[in-house]
């Protein structure tokens, strides 16, 4: 490593700390955080995933994985500076919760609505076999091997311990990978449109999943219908915003485009991202897929380019904190052997269930491109391996359920860290392969460089 990277990491550790110090020394006062304590904290996010960034790319990864390796220096297992509960741990996470929803904004701007459509049905068959197979791998490899870390309550069985189990590997985190796409400059590829594209799918299925073991967890008895409206409210919700945001957008907006206040674009675009975000979350679908609703409909816009030019110093403000913010749940104590919290079982039982996670989803890519529009298989499995925290929200149900264990819990978490933090330098090599044919095809009279509208 060269004096001045060197210099890099000294700096992105030191800088954070310097920044965060004071008010974590002071604690939250009664009634709240106090302002001060809160820019700091922010402060230090920001700086911490701009530095760590640079290291990463002067290592030749993607930013993001230094934004990831930020939450994790600032969270509780190294400075604490983001605390892992409190009202404090709750503003960040709702700065996360922009961040993420402007970041698939941005997605949703980048994306070619009929290029979508030409890949959607290999999105949709990745999708499938992205959750059925490491749901079945992961309930099979619980149910044959019962690995004996902890104890479950009474009446939970080994069956259901199973369930979620496998339910945790079904997850794809889409913001890990479409930041990594889009820091690569891969975004316009089709193996690119195929994994947003699964992503999203996956997020209905997920909804879907989660509505089931809910179910479980509260003792419910499912329906089939009760199972299929859960569906049809989440992937209704995503065609329905499309259609009826086509009809009034243009207008709309054509309308804001004639007004004289400053930011007045960017502002209306945001809310219409952030309107289209709530009104997703309020359907019982994933807000993720309201804003990346949003961003197609406004890609159809006149104002198209001027809003891809002025979201991305706002992605720059707010997306990382959504990284930084993942980051900062990780644990490093269950993995390092001179932590009270280290247990061999729950690190070996963590490493076959990351297996299982990569497989399972690795082998999604191999069930499309194969006929005459060939695909990058391992490229698109590659793709949908991170679970960052969509898999958290299926393994916390399950341990606030008591029916996974904390060893059980840990378990998966670790399988959970690792295989978001494993994506972003598995995706660098693997799309850099992909030879530049297999690119976005160029509509009628377009350079193949040239995203088209």
């Amino acid at each position: 490593m060269s004096k001045r990277a060197l210099a890099l990491v000294i700096l992105a550790f030191a800088l954070p700390a310097l920044l965060g110090f004071a008010p974590v020394a002071q604690g939250e006062p009664e009634g709240g955080v106090r302002v001060e304590h809160f820019f700091l904290v922010l402060a230090a996010i920001l700086l911490a995933a701009k530095l760590f960034g640079e290291v990463a790319e002067r290592l030749k990864q993607p930013a993001v994985l230094g934004e990831l390796i930020a939450g994790v220096v600032l969270g509780a297992s190294v400075l604490g500076i983001i605390p892992t509960d409190g009202t404090l741990r709750e503003m960040v996470h709702l700065l996360a919760e922009v961040g993420v929803a402007v970041l698939l904004f941005e997605i949703g701007l980048e994306t070619d609505l009929k290029e979508m459509f030409r890949v959607g049905g290999a999105a949709t068959t990745v999708a499938i076999v992205g959750v059925a197979a490491p749901f079945l791998l992961g309930f099979l490899y619980w149910s044959i091997a019962t690995p004996a870390i902890g104890t479950h309550s009474a009446g939970v069985t080994d069956t259901l311990v199973a369930v979620f189990v496998g339910a945790t590997l079904t997850a794809t985190s889409v913001g890990i990978t479409a930041r990594v796409l889009t820091d690569l400059g891969q975004i316009h590829t089709r193996e690119a449109r195929v994994v947003i594209g699964a992503a999203v799918v996956d997020d209905v299925l997920g909804l879907v999943i989660l509505a089931i073991v809910s179910g479980l967890a509260a003792g419910a008895t499912l329906t089939l219908f009760g199972i299929a409206m859960k569906f049809v409210i989440a992937a209704g919700f995503l065609v329905a915003a499309v259609i009826v945001g086509n009809l009034l957008a243009p207008r709309l907006f054509g309308l804001i485009d004639r007004m004289r206040v400053r930011g007045v674009l960017l502002v209306s675009a945001l809310c219409f991202a952030l309107t289209f975000a709530a009104l997703a979350g309020i359907a019982g679908s994933a807000m993720i897929i309201g804003s990346f609703a949003a961003g197609i409909v406004l890609s159809s816009t006149n104002q198209f380019d001027t809003l891809t030019e002025r979201i991305k110093p706002v992605a720059d403000v707010f997306t990382p904190v959504f990284f930084v913010s993942v980051g900062s749940g990780v644990d490093l104590s269950l993995v390092l052997p001179w932590s009270a919290n280290f247990n061999l079982s729950v690190l070996s039982v963590g490493g076959a269930l990351l297996v299982i996670a990569i497989i399972g989803k690795v082998v999604s890519g191999y069930s499309v491109g194969w006929g005459r529009r060939k695909l990058g298989h391992l490229a698109i499995g590659v793709g949908m391996i991170p679970r960052g925290e969509v898999g958290l929200i299926f393994a916390h149900l399950g341990l606030s359920n008591n029916i996974l264990s904390s060893e059980a819990f840990s378990a998966v978490l670790i399988m959970v860290m690792m295989t978001t933090f494993l994506a972003p330098p598995l995706l660098k090599p693997v799309f850099r392969r992909i030879p530049a044919r297999q690119g976005v095809e160029p509509g009628p009279g377009q350079p193949a460089a040239v995203h088209g509208r």
